[in-house]
């Protein structure tokens, strides 16, 4: 791999650990948001191969039912970019009916370990490394 990748993190709610060495740690040029406003403001300038979030089941929303809806429509136009998400357990039911819309690569429940999103990320990293079988 030449170019190091790009991964943007929305860092909504918290509640795991700074993964930001992590990030760094494999090799990720890393941009960390504190909102999906500031994600979309983020994607009109760059594409990141990778984005890691939160997913936030909120039934108060008019139109849709979690932060995750509007990012994911957005990135239709851009299948390459792998998405990790993390979520709570109450609300995997929520969550699947988002996945069924929407591709995500990784879905990791609370709580987040960060052996477990080191192993999502390598995942990615050995996707981008292996050669293309024509």
């Amino acid at each position: 791999m030449s170019e190091p990748l790009h991964l943007l993190a929305i860092l909504e709610l918290g509640g795991y650990p700074n993964l930001a060495p992590l990030y760094k740690k494999l090799g990720f040029e890393t941009e960390i948001v504190n909102s999906q406003r500031k994600a979309q403001s983020y994607l009109k300038k760059r594409v990141p191969d990778v984005i890691v979030a939160e997913y936030n089941f909120q039934s108060d929303f008019r139109d849709r039912t979690s932060n995750l809806e509007t990012l994911m429509a957005r990135l239709q136009r851009h299948p390459h970019v792998k998405v990790i998400v993390f979520y709570q357990d109450e609300f995997r039911h929520k969550l699947d009916h988002l996945l069924s819309r929407f591709p995500v690569f990784e879905a990791i429940p609370f709580p987040v370990k960060p052996e477990t999103v080191e192993a999502a990320l390598r995942r990615v990293l050995a996707e981008v490394d292996e050669p293309s079988s024509v």
